[in-house]
C-alpha cells in the first residue's frame, strides 16, 4: 500500500522542510524499529523514551519523512514535517492512511472513573440482541463480534486504534463501543474521531501521580475533552461534577437512579439467589419497563441507563433492551461463580482500588451475608497509600481478609502486606495472610458455609501474575473449576 504524503498530511497543521506534494509513502510508524523503506516516523514523546532520539534508526530503516516537535539538530535525509503536537498528528496521520474508517461506523465512547467495561458490554450486548455486528476496545480486550484480539491499554494508541477501526469495518461491524480513558484523551489518540454519542459515568480522584495525571483538575480536564467531539453526550447527573465535565457537549440525554431525567431508575430491587447476584429497576421516562440484571449495585443501575439510553436514542425498542440486560454478563466484573454457588456465593471483580473495592463491598454488604470476606492483594510497585487505603476498606466492610498475591513485580509479599495490614488494623480487621493465591482461594472453598459471600478482589479478567519481570499464567476461575472438580 502506497499513499501520497500531502494526503496524508491534509487534517494537519504543520511545517515542511520540501514540497509533500507527489512523495509516496509506504507506511506509518511511531516505532523506529517497525519503519519500512518509503515510511513515515512520527516522534512520540514519552514518559520512557523520546522518539527524536531514534530519527537515525528510522533514517537507516528507509524513512522517508519523519514527523517531529522538535527540529533535528544535524542534517537528516528525510522530509521533516514539524507540528505542535506529534502526538495528535499520529491520530490523524493513522486515521488518514487507514481511509477514516471511524467515518464509517457508529462510534460511542464511556469514560468514567468506574463502570466503562460493564456499560460498554451492556452497549455491545444490546447491538448484538438487535441484529448489528459490533466492535468493542477496552480494558479486557478488542473484540469484532466474538473474536478477541490483544491491546496494550484501555484505549490503545491513535494507530492501532485505525488498524482496529479498519479491520472491524472490513469484517461487517457497524457500530463500535469503546472505552476512552483519561489516559488515551491526554495523549490525544482519540483525536479527529467524531463519536455519534458519548458518555459520562462518574468521577473520582484516581490515575493522580507521576506518569498519569498531575492533580484531579487535569484529570477532570481530560475527561472534559471527549465531548467536544460527540454528537450526543449520554450524561449520568447523579454523578459529582457532571455539570463541569460535559460543559462543552452539545446535545445532553440524562439518566439517573434518583431523580428526574430522560431515562429513570426507581425501585430497585436486590436479587440474592443460588448462582445469581443481581438487581431489579423500574425503567422510566423515555422508556418503560422492568429490567433485571444479573449484576450487584446502583452503579450498576447507573451503568445499565446509560446503556439504555444509548441503544434507545439509536432507535432499538425496550424489549430487545432488557432481553439483552437480562443476559449480560462481564468478566471479572462483579463476576459470580457459578460452580462455586453451593451454600456461599463466590465472585470476582477487578477493583484494584480503594474507591472501586468501597463501592463494591458497600454494595455486597446491602445484601445481608452472614459473613463477607474479601480475598486480595496490593500491586507492588504502586503508591503505598493506595495498599493502606485498601487494607482500611477491607477492615471497615469485611468479616475476615485473607492476604495473597496480586502482581507484585519487584517488591516483597512482606513489604506489600505490610501496608494493607496497617490499614486493616485501624478497624480492627480480622485477617490471614495466605501468599499463594491459589491456595488462599481453596482455603476459602473449604472454610465458607451457608449465607456467606466471599469477594476475589483486584485481578478480574487477568490471566496472570506479575512478578519479578515476569508474567506467569493465572485463572482465578481455573483454579476454582478444577478444584470442585476434584471435591
Amino acid at each position: 500500500m502506497m499513499m501520497k504524503l500531502s494526503e496524508l498530511l491534509e487534517n494537519l497543521t504543520y511545517h515542511c522542510t520540501a514540497d509533500a506534494g507527489e512523495l509516496e509513502i509506504a507506511g506509518v510508524a511511531y516505532d523506529s524499529r517497525k519503519v519500512v523503506p518509503g515510511g513515515l516516523f512520527v516522534c512520540l514523546r514519552g514518559e520512557k523514551a523520546d522518539g527524536h532520539k531514534f530519527i537515525p534508526q528510522a533514517v537507516q530503516a528507509g524513512a522517508a519523512a519523519i514527523v517531529v516537535e522538535e527540529m533535528p539538530k544535524e542534517p537528516v535525509e528525510a522530509v521533516i514535517i514539524s507540528v505542535a503536537d506529534s502526538r495528535e498528528a499520529l491520530a490523524y496521520l493513522s486515521a488518514a492512511w487507514f481511509g477514516y474508517p471511524a467515518r464509517k461506523m457508529t462510534m460511542i465512547g464511556v469514560t468514567g472513573t468506574k463502570g466503562k467495561t460493564t456499560t460498554t458490554h451492556m452497549v455491545k450486548k444490546i447491538l448484538e440482541e438487535a441484529g448489528h455486528k459490533v466492535g468493542m476496545i477496552g480494558t479486557i480486550g478488542a473484540f469484532i463480534g466474538e473474536q478477541k484480539l490483544p491491546v496494550q491499554n484501555t484505549t490503545p494508541e491513535s494507530y492501532e486504534l485505525h488498524r482496529l477501526f479498519a479491520q472491524m469495518l472490513e469484517e461487517g461491524c457497524d457500530h463500535v463501543v469503546m472505552e476512552v480513558s483519561s489516559q488515551g484523551l491526554k495523549q490525544r489518540r482519540t483525536a479527529g474521531i467524531l463519536f455519534r454519542y458519548a458518555a459520562f459515568l462518574n468521577i473520582s480522584p484516581d490515575h493522580i501521580g507521576a506518569g498519569e495525571h498531575a492533580d484531579f483538575e487535569e484529570y477532570m480536564a481530560c475527561k472534559k475533552m471527549l465531548f467536544s467531539q460527540a454528537d450526543r453526550t449520554v450524561v449520568n447527573i447523579d454523578a459529582e461534577h457532571w455539570e463541569e465535565i460535559t460543559a462543552d457537549a452539545k446535545d445532553r440525554i440524562t439518566v439517573s437512579a434518583v431523580g428526574e431525567a430522560d431515562f429513570c431508575g426507581s425501585g430497585i430491587e436486590k436479587i440474592w439467589e443460588p448462582g445469581l447476584l443481581g438487581t431489579r429497576f423500574t425503567l422510566s421516562g423515555r422508556a418503560q419497563g422492568l429490567v433485571t440484571l444479573n449484576m450487584p449495585g446502583r452503579f450498576n443501575v447507573e451503568n445499565a441507563l446509560t446503556a439504555i439510553a444509548i441503544t434507545a436514542d439509536i432507535g432499538i425498542g425496550t424489549e430487545c433492551i432488557v432481553k439483552a440486560l437480562a443476559e449480560v454478563s462481564v468478566k471479572g466484573r462483579t463476576q459470580v461463580l457459578r460452580e462455586a454457588s453451593g451454600s456461599s456465593t463466590f465472585l470476582i471483580d477487578y477493583a484494584h482500588n480503594a474507591l472501586s473495592m468501597e463501592s463494591l463491598l458497600e454494595t455486597l454488604k446491602e445484601y445481608e451475608p452472614k459473613r463477607l470476606i474479601c480475598c486480595f492483594g496490593g500491586g507492588g510497585n504502586k503508591p503505598k497509600q493506595r495498599r493502606y487505603d485498601m487494607g482500611l476498606v477491607a477492615g471497615k466492610y469485611a468479616q475476615l481478609t485473607v492476604l495473597t498475591m496480586d502482581n507484585p513485580r519487584y517488591e516483597s509479599m512482606d513489604a506489600i502486606n505490610a501496608d494493607i495490614i496497617r490499614g486493616l488494623n485501624v478497624y480492627g480487621g480480622k485477617y490471614l495472610v495466605i501468599d499463594d493465591r491459589a491456595e488462599a482461594i481453596r482455603y476459602l472453598l473449604d472454610h465458607c458455609g451457608s449465607g456467606d459471600m466471599v469477594a476475589l478482589i483486584g485481578k478480574g479478567h487477568e490471566e496472570y501474575q506479575e512478578v519479578n519481570g515476569v508474567k506467569f499464567p493465572f485463572s482465578e476461575e481455573k483454579v476454582v473449576a478444577e478444584y470442585l472438580a476434584k471435591k
